[in-house]
């Protein structure tokens, strides 16, 4: 039996993409299943960060990162991939987020031209640089506000299908992305289906905090470096393996759903959720249906990608 290991993947030019995923892009790192890997992301395009002078200080491996000026599609630097050996089309890649560590003393929300959930109401760019305490766990905004940090990363995900080519960051899909779940924090896991060979997950998109929904377009962007484990899970002959993300936390269970229309979305996080308590109970469908018209709750998940997101929340321990 092989020894699990511990690696350290930085972000650098070398490590990283820009916006960018793609299943013809060769992993920076292969690890074995039950491995945990110390992953850095960087956030922050040139256009959002702060002038010098202003007190900001941007880290070193963002400024390399820029300094190198990669292509560009999306608006995410994301580190990897890191492929797990063994890891086949039709597997379950599972990905335990341990630990998450902030990156930078600030972090930025910003309103951009035509973007968020209500742009006609927001046509001018305007951007806030925004301090944190990562000790006492909170960021102050400038306008008075005091809120609590609840880190996570907003794109966590495998390679896309090689039938795809290159894709935007922007758009969560099937393979994971940029989902934006709040709930992944510390503690959480992510299942993720396997598209190409190795799996070669990707992460970066960190959030400091974000509301659901996250309507203007940003969280708290900002550095963050990632403690995961993968492991993985192959598929049995015989049995469907997993299509869509799935999730979970301490206390719950999530489903998810990803359309332009957020209607479609809320179909998707249902059937999904409507498949999940049949697997594990062996209820008809119309009893799961009932089930979670009376036991699980559906939030919105984000509104500002593209491919809006539908959350479906079921509370472990109600059921089984």
């Amino acid at each position: 039996m092989t020894d699990v290991a511990m690696h350290h993947l930085k972000a650098t030019p070398e490590t990283t993409r820009f916006g960018i995923l793609d299943a013809r892009f060769p992993a920076v790192l292969e690890v074995i299943s039950g491995d945990t890997v110390v992953i850095e992301c960087v956030s922050g395009s040139p256009e959002m960060l702060p002038a010098a002078g202003s007190g900001f200080v941007i880290p070193k491996s963002l400024a390399a990162i820029h300094d190198a000026r990669p292509s560009r599609i999306g608006p995410h630097i994301i580190t990897g991939p890191v492929a797990i050996d063994g890891a086949e089309p039709g597997d379950t890649l599972e990905v335990h987020v341990n630990k998450i560590e902030f990156g930078a003393e600030w972090g930025f929300c910003a309103v951009r031209p035509l973007s968020g959930t209500i742009p006609a109401d927001f046509p001018d760019g305007d951007i806030t640089y925004i301090r944190i305490d990562a000790e006492r766990k909170y960021c102050m905004l400038p306008w008075g506000a005091k809120i609590p940090l609840a880190p996570f990363f907003g794109l966590m995900g495998v390679a896309p299908p090689p039938s795809y080519g290159a894709l935007s960051t922007k758009e969560p899909r099937e393979f994971g992305g940029n989902i934006d779940n709040k709930e992944l924090g510390a503690g959480s896991t992510l299942f993720l289906p396997v598209m190409v060979p190795g799996a070669n997950f990707v992460v970066g998109d960190g959030h400091g905090v974000q509301g659901d929904g996250e309507v203007c377009v940003n969280a708290l962007e900002i550095c963050l470096t990632g403690t995961f484990t993968f492991k993985l899970h192959k598929k049995r002959e015989g049995m469907v393996g997993l299509s869509y993300p799935r999730a979970e936390t301490a206390t719950h269970f999530i489903s998810f759903g990803m359309n332009a229309n957020l209607d479609v979305a809320m179909e998707k996080a249902l059937r999904e959720m409507i498949d999940f308590i049949c697997m594990k109970t062996g209820w008809s469908r119309v009893e799961a249906y009932k089930t979670c018209s009376l036991a699980v709750d559906f939030r919105i998940t984000q509104t500002v990608n593209g491919e809006k997101g539908i959350h479906g929340m079921l509370r472990k321990g109600l059921l089984f």
